[in-house]
């Protein structure tokens, strides 16, 4: 009788072909995330652990630290998921698009858990470099996205010019960046003072046409 070939390894009836071990699941990323943001309203940083988050997204200990290093770059993935939710709309205008993702970014620091994650991993920040890196990667990088996107549309417009130096443009895009996610979170955390349609609209103004706009 010829010797039959070895039989594949199956499990719930799928041949693996890769290597062993369960994927990542997107769904239990998302429940550790969301125990991560709802832990930290509640404790605070300091009484913040790892074994608390995963006892509330109901998943190992051991899971946490197959996918986060510690306690720090778990928190700002909470964060960074946040603020993948912002999007930029196509309003048909720059002062419109800038108008409305100010007031989305604000309603989203508004928001408990946003609030309570961003100020805790920015003072943390100040005192571990690998942390503040990890926030520019995972938080800054990501959402200097909008401004590119941004950028681009009212270019195609025709109400703002092209850049021929990458450069500059880089350059340009950041201090755009700068500008508005500095002014709107010293506002909401800082100041703790309301950004309405009417500050959102004087704000802009005051981005695109400069401070003599503001006369009227």
């Amino acid at each position: 009788m010829p010797k039959q070939p070895p039989r594949p390894d199956v499990t719930d009836g799928a041949v693996r072909t890769g290597p062993r071990g369960r994927p990542r699941s997107a769904e239990a990323d998302c429940a550790i995330l969301e125990a991560t943001r709802a832990a930290l309203v509640e404790l605070g940083w300091s009484k913040l652990t790892m074994g608390d988050v995963a006892t509330r997204a109901k998943v190992a200990k051991t899971t946490l630290y197959r996918r986060w290093a510690g306690k720090s770059e778990l928190v700002v993935d909470a964060v960074a998921h946040l603020f993948d939710e912002l999007e930029l709309p196509d309003l048909g205008s720059l002062t419109a698009d800038v108008e409305c993702v100010v007031l989305r970014f604000a309603a989203l620091l508004e928001r408990p858990e946003t609030r309570t994650a961003l100020m805790a991993v920015v003072a943390e920040g100040t005192r571990d470099e690998a942390l503040r890196g990890r926030i520019r990667s995972a938080i800054v990088d990501r959402q200097k996205g909008l401004v590119l996107q941004g950028r681009a549309r009212a270019q195609a417009r025709g109400e703002l010019p092209y850049e021929d130096d990458p450069a500059t443009a880089a350059r340009n895009a950041d201090l755009i960046f700068d500008v508005i996610a500095g002014a709107v979170v010293h506002r909401t955390l800082v100041s703790a003072e309301p950004v309405d349609a009417a500050w959102a609209r004087r704000f802009t103004r005051l981005l695109l046409s400069g401070l003599a706009s503001l006369r009227n």
